[in-house]
Order: C-alpha cells, then structure tokens, then sequence
C-alpha cells in the first residue's frame, strides 16, 4: 500500500492497463483517420492566414476547394504544393484566394511523371510546415527565457482566473488588474457557441456572447499584454483559451503560434456537452495535444463537467475513469507529465452528510493517482443557490480542500455564480478568498494526512474500485459504445451521429501530412 491513502499500486496498475485496452482502439481509429479542421491546421503551419472579404478564413476556402476536387482522405497537402509548383507561385494564400476564384483546381499527381511530382509536393509541403513547427519551437523557447527571468508564483496551487467581457480590449485591462491582484493564470472564456463554428474567426474582436471570440490576433493582444504584466509584477503570468470543438486543431496551432501556455482540451467534453461526433472528437483531439506536447502548453481536461449533469457521489468514479483515459491518450499524443491539468471539481450538495469530507476523498485520490501532474481544481457551481454570504463560504471550503489536497491549479470561485457575470469587486473579494485561505493553511497538504482506515481512505479507496469495474465493462465493449450509452455525464452520444461527422474522412494508401511526420519522428 503506498500514499496517504493506501491504495493498493497492483489496483492502480490495472486502472491504467485497462484504460490503454480502452483508449487503443480509439488512438487507432484517430491514426487512420483525418478531418477538414486537421487539414487546415496543417495549411496554418504552412502559412496560411488572412480572411475573404465575408470573413471566411482562406484556409477553409482552400481546404474546401481541395476536397471538392479530390476528396479529404489523401490529405490536402500533396495536392496542395502541387498545385503551387503548376502555377508557379510560391504564396500558399495567394494560392487560396485563387481557389476561391475558381481559377485553381486541384489533382494528384498522375501520368509518367506522377511520382517525381508526388515527392517534390511531399517535399515542399514538410519544408513549409517545418517553418511553422520551428516557429512553435521558437515561442516555447521564448517561454522558458521569459519564466527564468521574471520566475513562477511562489505557491502552487497557481491562481486561475477569468475574464470575458466579448471585447478584447476591456478583457485586457481587467486580465492586467487580476493579475495584480494575485492571479497566476488569466483565462479568457470563448463567446457562447465558437466551439460549433467549424472556422475561426479572424482579428481583434469587440463583441461576443458570454465570452471573447478565440482568434489568432486576440491571442497575441493578451499574450502581450500579460508579457508586461510579468515584467512589472516580477513573475510569469500565464494564459489560458479553449483548444475544443470543431476547430480543435487550429486552435491548438494558433497557441502555440503565440505563446498561449495552457489550452482547454478533453478528449470527451465536446462529444458530451456539444454534441460533436465522436469520431471527428478524437481524431481532432489526438492531433491537437501532438501539438501541445511540441508547444509545452498545460492542457486543462473536463471531468468537472461530468458533475454538473450526473451527481458528484454517485457518479465520482466516471471523473476517475476519464482522467485515466485522458492521461492515456496524452501519453499517447507526447504530452509529459507535467502538462496534464486533469480536471476534477468540488460539486458535492452541501447538504449531504460529510460532504466535505467526501469533497476530500475524492481530491486526494486525484492527487495520489497523479502526483506529477498539475491538476485542475475547479469552485462549486451546481450548487451556488445565489446566497452571496453562504457561497463565499463555500469557495472558502474549496480554497481549503484545494490546499490540503495539493491541487496544482485553483480555479477562482465566485460567490456571485448563478446571479450575476462577476463584477470586478466580486473578482477581488473572491481573489481575497483565496489569498487568506493559501496564505493561513498553503502548507496543510504535508500535514494532511487521513486517519488509518477512517472515512477519507475508505471513500477513497471505493472509488477507485467502482473506476477499474467500469474501465472492466468499457474492455468487454468499447468506448464509443459507452458513451453511446451515457455512461459519462449521463449524456448519450452515438458514433454515427453528431455534428462536424461530413468533415472525417478515413485516411487512403497515400495519405500525406507533413506535421504529423514531423510531430511523431521528434516524440519517438
């Protein structure tokens, strides 16, 4: 027995077997298959950028021209860098906006000469997105100088915060403000609905709905302003958007374009609460955490959406058996350690007897089944009944199980949830919340240990039984079909259905993508 909560390392290893015999299946299907948003964030590292007139980024415009002429499932590259070298241009946009023209189609190589022209397509196209994969690599370096010289907050959890006010130019100030205040990572909520948009949207945006729209240059107005933050608060203040959705992958390149340092991104949360295919999920989830993992970006999973649709006792082992699996398919993807912010949250009704103490159980278990990983620890908000007093206390026992638990990164509650979007004094008087709590009781997590036997290592230790019964069920079937069956979030979400299913295709015998080869062949 091993931990502070004695669970038993043969039960552990078998959690983690079973959830590669589960995850397996659906890497494979992921390694075969492509999807529109994968192409397009190949064409992005190859450079790629700029919108029509209407808005539609040139990257789609291109992506769709190819696969109207060709098909998706030997890739857009080959047909890509072939069409440039007929034409004679070297401008990958340029080429874009003359297939939207209609003065470009689009072939594989054919005829006598077929398979130098295949080669020199397949080489150009590795050239130019190498460029783009080594200007990820240059952002991650920028990072590591920028965290040397200005340095990591002295405490862990690391303060996580967020901004959305639908202009990026108000979210600016107020991201500047917090981090003042003390937070360490500034997130930028997405405006309602960008996950269903399958492009993404282009510019310095000033509206939205219950959130900023996730661009490009909106990433670099933040990064930039929170670069000057860093440097007058003297420590590395981090920033966080959304890698989920249709247009996973891209934004996953755009991060790493611009030096964002943790990205949203589980491997089920939008099948479950967005109705995404499940297939086209995977298949976009894989490719974009090959990214994170070239990019060192912190991926943040989902779980603690489970427990806002099934109950937090009763359902605690499906938050187990996703982390297990996202930690799985990271692995898989190249992630470290390091980089997995796995989810979980304190959403428990306050009601049930002992909840605090079940609130702990499951916490630690989280901690022990993962110690080098930073986990996300997210505020009560199922059961924020809009009693201000009642709920800055609740936040308060949430900063505490966070510090005895040793979560890695906290998620600033707001005693406002289910009243009102915070108010900025709402933001200082939860951030005072959590500067009490960190600062009287940051150290308990090495004094906290459970009692031998008591309640915290028993609930601990039965969760973890009802995780490896499931991941047993999920073996003897698959895991689409358990998620056709709601077994997560008590969502039911079939294989076959869901939106974004028109833009997957399975890979044919000569299927190119340049940033994939060079992603693997560096993880290998």
């Amino acid at each position: 027995m091993t931990g502070k909560l004695d669970l038993d390392p043969v039960l552990v290893a078998r959690a983690r077997e079973l959830a590669r015999r589960a995850g397996q299946p659906v890497v494979d299907l992921a390694r075969s298959h492509t999807t529109v948003s994968v192409e397009r964030a190949v064409l992005r590292l190859a450079g790629v950028s700029g919108a029509d007139p209407d808005g539609i980024p040139w990257v789609n415009r291109l992506v769709d021209a190819v696969v109207a002429d060709v098909g998706l499932g030997h890739g857009v590259a080959v047909p890509v860098f072939d069409a440039l070298a007929r034409e004679g241009i070297t401008d990958v946009t340029l080429l874009a906006q003359k297939a939207a023209a209609g003065s470009v189609r689009f072939a594989l190589p054919s005829g006598r000469s077929a398979t130098a022209a295949r080669s020199a397509a397949r080489s150009a196209a590795r050239k130019a997105v190498g460029a783009g994969i080594r200007r990820i690599d240059r952002r991650r370096a920028e990072r590591e100088r920028l965290v040397k010289r200005h340095g990591d907050p002295k405490q862990r959890p690391w303060i996580y915060l967020i901004v959305a006010t639908g202009d990026i130019y108000e979210d600016i100030p107020q991201a500047q403000a917090a981090a003042r205040a003390g937070a360490d990572v500034i997130a930028v909520i997405r405006s309602t609905g960008q996950s269903l948009l399958d492009y993404v949207p282009e510019g310095a945006t000033r509206e939205g709905f219950a959130g900023t729209y996730a661009t490009q240059e909106n990433f670099r107005l933040m990064r930039a302003a929170l670069d000057e933050s860093s440097k007058e608060l003297g420590r590395y203040v981090r920033l966080t958007n959304y890698a989920s959705g249709l247009c996973m992958p891209e934004m996953a390149t755009l991060a790493g374009l611009e030096r964002l340092d943790m990205m949203l991104n589980d491997s089920m949360y939008g099948i479950l609460f967005r109705d995404i295919n499940p297939v086209r999920t995977f298949v976009d989830q894989r490719f974009s955490r090959q990214v994170h993992a070239r990019a060192g970006i912190i991926i943040n999973t989902g779980e603690d959406n489970y427990l806002t649709t099934a109950d937090a006792v009763d359902e605690a082992h499906t938050v187990t058996v996703s982390q297990l699996l996202n930690e799985f398919f990271a692995h898989e993807a190249g992630l470290a350690d390091w980089q997995l912010g796995l989810g979980h949250a304190f959403e428990i009704n306050p009601e049930v007897p002992e909840s605090f103490r079940l609130e702990l159980a499951h916490a630690l278990l989280a901690r022990e089944l993962f110690p080098d990983a930073p986990l996300k620890w997210m505020p009560p908000t199922k059961h924020m009944t809009g009693d201000v007093f009642r709920g800055n206390l609740l936040d308060g026992f949430f900063n505490l199980a966070g510090a005895l638990t040793g979560q890695g990164i906290l998620l600033v509650g707001m005693m406002t949830e289910a009243v009102v979007t915070p108010w900025l004094s709402d933001r200082d008087i939860a951030l005072q919340n959590v500067r009490y709590v960190l600062g009287a009781a940051g150290g308990l997590h090495e004094d906290f240990v459970p009692a031998a036997g008591g309640f915290i290592r028993r609930r601990a230790n039965q969760v973890l039984g009802e995780a490896l019964d499931l991941l047993e069920r999920i073996g003897e079937q698959t895991l689409l079909t358990a998620i056709a069956e709601g077994t997560f979030g008590i969502m039911k979400r079939p294989a076959d259905r869901g939106k974004g299913l028109d833009g997957v295709a399975a890979h044919e015998a000569d299927y190119c993508n340049p940033a994939t080869d060079i992603l693997e062949a560096a993880a290998s």
